[in-house]
């Protein structure tokens, strides 16, 4: 193609043709002049000059017809043969015209283009009469970041014949998109490369499409991550449910989930006074401060107090911008923090707090994630509480069996000594305060109650007597008793295990539990205490 869009003629066959022709015109001639020297010099009658100029006219016109032959078959083959190129070259431009991508050839010395299709100007925007005005003028369509790139890699191919890149185009309307082109080489019986072609396809959708792919996997991967901290930090905070255990699998959690300089677990702790049941700092703790707990005063901040009326959770970008922040004691340094309530069984117990010492370090995402913690947080905060209370009751309880292990000592002494010991029993057991009731090891028939008992379970001592604990389905879980049977079986004293039991009404009652394998009128029977564990917390708020 010897001009831009505009293809080169090559007729190598018919011009061979033409040759030859020439060449045996000159061959004739020669041969001619060389006969007729030679009858002119030689002794020959007139009769046979004659006879040889007359065979020589002869075939004179024998060769000129028969070129005339031959100069007829070239004409019509050169006819054939341009129709025939016009014909492919009608097609190869229908072809490259009809095609979405774009077809180029350059020249391999000078860069220059030497053709495009008509697909340039639909994905460049430019017209290929620009191309044609300025044939290097293709470099600057191509993005001025990658432009270099490519131009170094269109450098190589000139030489090694190999081109494959992807980048962006920048069209005239200023919009971006990106293409895939890829060249290949025209080179000569020497090896020499004298052309490049190839082509360009716009891949923008493809580019777009794959950016999506990525976001979309990122999204995947963070929410896969996310759900993996959250299950790790539930499965932490059931671990050990002592209040210290819990504060540091929480905050623990907390620093994975959300980037943090002071986290802080603050409770009211009766009256205006709010206390960090649990803090962390991070990376390391900020000079100047105590090991003491931080304890706030409602009263002496606006801010807090209206953290605590709202329960509400907050994100504060800049903490500079926020009215009354500097009122937030043990805060000021903060510069973005965010709050989430920690509430279990509709009891709010405080929030968490959450800050970064630079300004727009928490976000929303931040904060949903936070949320997302501070369920299992709440309910592991609850128990922990639970678990304290039911520690100091167990305490007492485990005193009480003492005792009345002790009693149960003196009574296999002497007949006299085990009438003492079961009067005092008796009266132990009957006028505590607290559910005793003495049942059967296997079948959980019911021996003994106390009044406490009864007022607890809504159950009369006649009700309950020579009844066992199934027929009045009393165990909401009867696999919990099949599990403390087995624990004392093996020796070993049920204490303080939190399970539900169903009054005679129907509600049911979240307990306290400890029992001991005891013999009582001559048979196995176990000696339990239960007690609600509510009634226990709320006497020790009060």
């Amino acid at each position: 193609m010897d001009k831009l869009g505009q293809p080169r003629y090559h007729l190598l066959p018919e011009e061979r043709l033409c040759r030859l022709r020439h060449l045996a015109s000159i061959a004739f001639a020669i041969a001619v002049v060389v006969l007729l020297l030679a009858v002119f010099l030689s002794r020959i009658t007139p009769q046979t000059t004659l006879f040889l100029l007359i065979a020589f006219a002869l075939a004179i016109i024998v060769f000129s017809l028969l070129m005339a032959w031959v100069s007829g078959q070239i004409r019509r083959q050169e006819r054939v043969t341009t129709s025939t190129l016009q014909t492919k070259e009608k097609e190869f431009q229908q072809m490259a015209d009809n095609i979405q991508e774009i077809f180029w050839v350059i020249d391999a010395h000078t860069k220059q283009a030497l053709y495009v299709n008509s697909a340039y100007e639909t994905i460049t925007g430019r017209t290929r009469k620009s191309l044609t005005d300025e044939p290097s003028s293709y470099a600057e369509v191509i993005h001025p970041e990658d432009r270099t790139r490519v131009l170094e890699k269109l450098d190589e191919a000139v030489r090694d014949g190999n081109f494959d890149e992807k980048f962006r185009i920048i069209r005239t309307d200023g919009a971006l998109r990106w293409v895939w082109a890829r060249g290949f080489p025209r080179r000569e019986p020497d090896g020499t490369i004298t052309r490049l072609g190839g082509t360009a396809l716009d891949i923008t959708a493809l580019k777009s499409a794959e950016v999506q792919v990525a976001t979309n996997l990122a999204i995947a991967q963070s929410a896969r991550t996310e759900a993996e901290a959250l299950s790790k930090a539930t499965l932490a905070l059931t671990q050990d449910l002592h209040m210290d255990c819990v504060m540091d699998a929480l905050l623990r959690s907390l620093a994975e989930l959300v980037p943090y300089t002071c986290a802080r677990v603050l409770v009211p702790d009766g009256g205006p006074h709010v206390l960090a049941l649990g803090e962390k700092f991070s990376p390391v703790r900020p000079q100047g401060s105590c090991n003491v707990p931080l304890t706030l005063t409602a009263e002496d901040s606006p801010f807090l107090q209206r953290i605590l009326m709202e329960r509400q959770s907050v994100l504060i970008p800049d903490s500079r911008l926020e009215r009354d922040w500097t009122s937030f004691k043990g805060h000021c340094e903060l510069r973005s923090w965010l709050s989430v309530p920690l509430i279990a069984s509709k009891e709010y117990l405080g929030f968490l707090s959450v800050g970064h010492a630079e300004p727009n370090q928490l976000t929303a995402d931040h904060l949903r994630r936070a949320e997302l913690l501070a369920m299992p947080a709440a309910v592991a905060i609850q128990n922990a509480r639970l678990l304290a209370t039911a520690d100091i009751y167990g305490s007492e309880l485990e005193k009480r069996l003492a005792d009345l292990q002790a009693a149960e000592r003196a009574l296999k002494l002497t007949e006299t000594a085990r009438r003492v010991s079961e009067e005092k029993f008796q009266k132990i057991f009957h006028a505590s305060p607290i559910p005793f009731s003495i049942t059967t090891f296997d079948e959980g028939r019911f021996l003994e109650v106390n009044v406490a008992f009864e007022q607890r379970y809504g159950y009369s001592r006649q009700e309950l007597i020579g009844h066992t604990v199934h027929d009045l389905g009393i165990w909401t879980d009867r696999e919990e008793r099949v599990f403390l049977l087995a624990q004392l079986r093996q020796g070993l004293p049920a204490r303080q295990i939190v399970t539900r039991l169903r009054a005679k009404s129907g509600e049911i009652k979240l307990t306290s539990y400890s029992a001991e394998q005891i013999r009582f009128d001559g048979q196995s029977c176990i000696f339990a205490v239960s007690e609600d564990i509510l009634t226990q917390e709320l006497g020790k708020l009060n």
